[in-house]
Parts: structure tokens; C-alpha cells; sequence
């Protein structure tokens, strides 16, 4: 990577002036003052007690004694900015380079060698994937993907609640409404699995409901959570437990298959409670004490708050259980880096619980990374309206993808199908959570998010099927893409090799809006740069087999970049 080796190449000459700190190269926000700047001088002048304009002029005189073939020019800038641009010869080569690797540009050995457990998208039974899940299942997939992008070994796991006092209401539920009997009712129809869960929902609300007001199904429910902790598999109770188990699991495999997303395990709920309980009971009291007939974790002592993990009735609670599944993710899966993603509300929670765990087993918590995701909200009246009260995933991507279809009849778009419109609409979605960075609210509006103008995901695929259509009339034509030394590199091959930088940025800090934003740029510059030049022109075929190479490595850049978040490519629009 062209950053790094200039970076080390101005480390050295920096040390050799006793310049202690790191180099850091940077992008200028405007392409006229160059490819990289960097600011070392005015952070080294304090510290070498020196005027920093003249610490920056010093090393522009080592910079040019390099005579470096990659680097044009350097100056000054400022009152100390040192400013660098590449040679016409640097960007040709990092354009083939492009050209050459194809849907392999962009992958580094960031992670090479270790294992990255990610764990995403967890379910509730009974309760269908909302939202909030598919926000978590679009970070979490981009993620794996931009971590595996690195050369890591990747593990994707998902960890489903299934079982609960909350689960036992539905059940009971089930059971008042006829058992197994409800079961084969609630499977009927062209897709059981959907129907399954359409009929399931209520029954974890009404079960709730007379839950609250009842001393007696109060009782009745306990006794059938007790079935399903102690895994009484000849009861009915857990024999309709399984079976509806089964079929959320498949629920769940559906929906986030549709999303692109695969699984390579789950850890359940159900596994967690009893080694997270012990591994309570047995730092006791080092890490927990007693309180009140509790176990709790005193986090007010440690700056945080304090939390029950273990509750007057001796069960697990929700924290146990989470130290649980840290207990399960190392020792099953080994991770050298374990990531999943919540709720941003879930922070100060999860805070407290790594705190806790890291006293345990100091890896727990410094191998743990946290992602967060803020809520969604839906602008414009049509959304909002079709989507009341906490809407499922299908239900937002069905209707997005009725707006989609909307706006193929308006702009004259023949692929109609309802395959094309799932991925356009897939795509408008992700892109609108993944170009905001972690942890912040997206107000999702479907006249943006669906624009083919925009900044949205639709807009960079149609971008993509640009370059396709010009390298297929290029074909049609006889004229084949291929790089000529000699021609003028433009601002858009400078943007071009920067998708490297990118990709790693967005794996060192977890954050895929850097690529999402980057990639708006890229389809951007390209644009301009198509309405500015013909790029095939017959009667200049040596011109148009340059454009057209140029053409090509946007088209693989941008592929490449969708890839990392999940997001298909089509080839036609």
C-alpha cells in the first residue's frame, strides 16, 4: 500500500532529525493539493522547541533528496502542512494494480493468521425479526465480511433467546389454545414458516397479558419454565417448546438468507444459564458478593453500577447469562478477537458486564469488541404510516420494495421483477445504516434512500452498471479496455487507489460507513468524469481503450466495495 510505504520512507528521515512522533499521512479534503499531507511538523516543532514552518521546510529539502519515483512534488503549505503529490508513473501503476487483482483489490493481511468470532442478529422465539434486527444483521454482516477481508478466520454465530419466563407465557399460551393441535394450525399454508410466525406473535402477548393478571397462570408458568430449563423432554410442554424452536430457527435462516447472510452456529440461551450461574458462585467473593439473598456484581465500587447476577430465587439473570456465552464463545471457538453487535441503549450494560467478566478471565474482555447500532425512524408520511408501532424486517423491506417498484414505472426501469426490486430495495436499506457511523440514529427516507441520483445505495449500483453497459459497448465494438502509460491521469484514478486505505480504516475501526461514504465519492468523481469525456470514441481508439480500462477498475472498486457491505451488484438496471 503506497500510504504505508511513504509513510515509513518519511518515519526515517524524521527519526534521523530526532522527530519522535508517528508520521501520519493523510488525504487533502481538495484533490488540488495533492494525494497525501501531513501535519508532523507542526506536532514535532513544540517538542524540538522550532518554528514549525521551518521544521516543515527542513523536511521537504530530505522528502526531495529522496528522489522518490512515486512522488512529484512536495511544498509547503501553511503554516507548516506538508503537502505530496504522485507522479503520473505511481498512479498508472496503482491503476494497473486495480486492473490486475480485480474483485481481489482491496483484501490485506491486517488479520492474517487470527480468528474473529462475530456474533449478530439474535432472535427471540416467538417474536418476529423486527427492526432493530435488521439493523444489528446489516452492521454485523458487514462487518464479517470487512474483518474477513483482512485475511481473518471468520466464525459468524448467532445467539437466540430460547428460553425464558417470557417464552413460558407463549407457551402457555399454546397450550390454552389447543397444543400441538395450535402448532399444526399456526404451520398451515404455502409458507409454513411464515405463517408459523404470524400466528406465534400474539401468543407471547396474550400469554403476558394473563400472566398479569393472574395469581393462578402466574403459577402454571413457572412450572412449565421450570419444564424448560430442566429440559423435561416428556412433558408436553417441551415437545411443543421444540417444535416451535425449530421452526423460529428456520424463520430466522430465511429471513437473514434473504438479507445475504449465512450462520455457522448458534449458541442458545438455554446453554448459557447454568455455566454462567457457576461462574458466578465461584468468584464469589472476589468478584461478587451477597447481597439481600442476590449475587451481585458491585460496580459502583469500580466507577459503574451495579448489577444482579444471580436473583433472590438463585436463578441467572441476564448478565450470567452473558457471561455465560463469553464463557461458551472462548472456549469453543477460541477467538483471538470476538465482536458482536447491540443496541446502542445496551452499552452502560454490557460495560459493566465485560468489567465483570475481565475479572474473571482478563481475555474475556480484551478480546471483546462492542458495536452499536442507534434506532430508525421512518420520514415521510407513506412510511410512517404503512409501518406503525415496531414494524418486522419484512414488513420494511416489502414495502420499501413496493416503493421501488414505484419509482422503476416512473423513471421507465423494465426490471420490474420482484427479484431486481428485492436487491434494490435490500440495498437502499443497508446503505441508509451502514453510511451512518456506529452507535447514531438513522432517520430512514425512502426518496433518498431509493434515489438512483443520491446518495444511496441504488445510485452506486446503478453507478456500477454504468461501467458495465460502456464496457459492453466497448466489446460491441472491438475496442477492449487497456491502460496507456502516456495519457493524463485525471482526479478520478486518484481517487481510485484509495479503496485499499479504506478497506483496512474500516476493519481497524470497526466502521463501515467509511467505505459507504467513500464509495459516494467514487461513483461521484466517475459520473463527472463520464459527463465530461466521450468515452468511447471510434476515431480515437487508443484514447477509448484507456477510458475504457479506467472504466473497468471504477466498476471493480465499487463492486468490491458493495461486496464489503453486503450489498449485490446487478448487472443490468
Amino acid at each position: 500500500m503506497i500510504k504505508e510505504a511513504l509513510q515509513t520512507e518519511i518515519q526515517k528521515i524524521c527519526t534521523e532529525l530526532g522527530i519522535t512522533r508517528g508520521v501520519v499521512l493523510e488525504h487533502p479534503q481538495e484533490l488540488s493539493h495533492g494525494d497525501f499531507a501531513t501535519s508532523i511538523a507542526l506536532s514535532a516543532a513544540k517538542d524540538l522547541k522550532q518554528n514549525p514552518k521551518e521544521l516543515a521546510e527542513t523536511l521537504v529539502v530530505k522528502i526531495r533528496e529522496l528522489n522518490d519515483t512515486r512522488i512529484a512534488s512536495v511544498t509547503t503549505a501553511g503554516p507548516g502542512f506538508i503537502n505530496l503529490t504522485l507522479t503520473q508513473e505511481a498512479l498508472s501503476t496503482l491503476l494497473a494494480d486495480i486492473l490486475e487483482k480485480e474483485e481481489t483489490y482491496g483484501k490485506n493481511d491486517f488479520h492474517a493468521g487470527k480468528k474473529i468470532l462475530v456474533e449478530h442478529s439474535s432472535p427471540n422465539l416467538f417474536k418476529p425479526f423486527h427492526i432493530g434486527h435488521l439493523m444489528n444483521n446489516t452492521i454485523g454482516e458487514a462487518m464479517t465480511r470487512i474483518v474477513k477481508n483482512t485475511g481473518a478466520q471468520t466464525v459468524v454465530i448467532s445467539y437466540p433467546s430460547d428460553v425464558s419466563l417470557g417464552i413460558a407465557k407463549a407457551i402457555w399460551m399454546v397450550m390454552q389454545k389447543g397444543g400441538e393441535n395450535w402448532v399444526v394450525k399456526a404451520t398451515k399454508g404455502i409458507d409454513d414458516v411464515q405463517n408459523f410466525i404470524s400466528e406465534a406473535g400474539p401468543m407471547y402477548v396474550e400469554g403476558t397479558k394473563a400472566y398479569d393478571e393472574s395469581e393462578q397462570v402466574q403459577k402454571e408458568v413457572r412450572e412449565i419454565a421450570n419444564k424448560l430449563y430442566k429440559k423435561d423432554v416428556d412433558s408436553q410442554e417441551y415437545k411443543i417448546f421444540y417444535v416451535c424452536k425449530e421452526l423460529n430457527i428456520r424463520y430466522f435462516n430465511s429471513v437473514t438468507k434473504r438479507l445475504g447472510s449465512m450462520f455457522d452456529g448458534f449458541i442458545f440461551e438455554s446453554e448459557t444459564g447454568l455455566i454462567g450461574k457457576q461462574l458466578v458462585e465461584e468468584n464469589i467473593p472476589d468478584v461478587f458478593v451477597q447481597s439481600e439473598g442476590a449475587v451481585i456484581f458491585d460496580g459502583e465500587a469500580r466507577g459503574l453500577h451495579t448489577r444482579v447476577f444471580i436473583n433472590k430465587d438463585g436463578n441467572p439473570t441476564y448478565e450470567a447469562k452473558d457471561l455465560g456465552l463469553l464463557s461458551l464463545k472462548f472456549d469453543t471457538y477460541h477467538p483471538d478477537i470476538s465482536v458482536f453487535v447491540t443496541d446502542h441503549e445496551q452499552g452502560p450494560y454490557f460495560k459493566v458486564v465485560a468489567t465483570a467478566a475481565g475479572e474473571i478471565h482478563k481475555e474475556w474482555q480484551e478480546k471483546t469488541v462492542h458495536l452499536t447500532h442507534g434506532r430508525m425512524t421512518f420520514k415521510g408520511a407513506k412510511m410512517s404510516s404503512r409501518l406503525g408501532g415496531v414494524p418486522t424486517a419484512e414488513e420494511v423491506l416489502n414495502t420499501i420494495k413496493e416503493v421501488a417498484k414505484e419509482k422503476f414505472t416512473e423513471r421507465s426501469i423494465g426490471m420490474d421483477t420482484d427479484g431486481f426490486a428485492d436487491m434494490v430495495a435490500i440495498a437502499a436499506l443497508k446503505f441508509s445504516i451502514l453510511k451512518v457511523a456506529p452507535g447514531k440514529p438513522v432517520n430512514f427516507d425512502p426518496e433518498e434512500a431509493l434515489s438512483f441520483e443520491g446518495d444511496s445505495g441504488p445510485y452506486i449500483q446503478y453507478t456500477y452498471v454504468r461501467t458495465r453497459a460502456l464496457l459492453e459497448k466497448g466489446e460491441a465494438s472491438g475496442i477492449h479496455p487497456q491502460l496507456v502509460k502516456e495519457y493524463v491521469t485525471t482526479d478520478l484514478e486518484r481517487m481510485l487507489y484509495r479503496f485499499e486505505e479504506v478497506a483496512l480504516q474500516a476493519a481497524q475501526e470497526y466502521a463501515p460507513h467509511h467505505i459507504a461514504h467513500y464509495l459516494l465519492l467514487l461513483a461521484q468523481a466517475f459520473n463527472s468524469w463520464y459527463a465530461a469525456n466521450k468515452v468511447i470514441d471510434e476515431n480515437n481508439t487508443e484514447l477509448s481503450t484507456h477510458r475504457l480500462a479506467v472504466t473497468k477498475a471504477v466498476g471493480m472498486v465499487l463492486k468490491n466495495g458493495l461486496h464489503l457491505l453486503g450489498i449485490q451488484t446487478p448487472e443490468r438496471m
